[in-house]
């Protein structure tokens, strides 16, 4: 018999969850759907969908990882968006930053790679055949 599972969170340690939930919420349309205190100041933000939650957390005794130096296809968070070339152009505008160019893979799909204000690598596409 299989083991049916849903996801409820993946988690990411930040310096300052509070800003950076803060600038997911105005500038990817999450919504904050639980939050804690000082020193944690965890925030859960839900997508559009409500289904899919991210905790953002600053968990004082272990480090942030160095997400800016890390090589985008070792850790990202992606999107689908309708238009790569606006939501990259209104981002940026936004504070994020490019991670190469704009491509387009073998079955389609258009990807751009930014870096949010605190370097954590996010992913937007426009699949060819959207995922489930």
């Amino acid at each position: 018999m299989p083991i049916e599972m849903q996801m409820e969170h993946f988690a990411i340690n930040a310096d300052d969850p509070a800003a950076m939930a803060k600038w997911y919420c105005e500038h990817l349309g999450m919504r904050v759907v639980r939050e804690g205190p000082e020193p944690v100041c965890m925030r859960f933000l839900a997508d559009a969908s409500g289904r899919t939650v991210m905790e953002i957390y600053c968990n004082p005794p272990d480090q942030v990882p160095d997400y800016a130096a890390m090589n985008p296809l070792l850790l990202h968070l992606a999107f689908v968006t309708s238009d790569v070339e606006a939501t990259v152009a209104r981002l940026v505008q936004a504070g994020a930053r490019p991670e190469g160019e704009i491509s387009v893979t073998p079955d389609g799909d258009r990807i751009a790679m930014l870096r949010d204000p605190w370097g954590f690598c996010i992913q937007f596409c426009k699949r060819a055949k959207p995922m489930p």
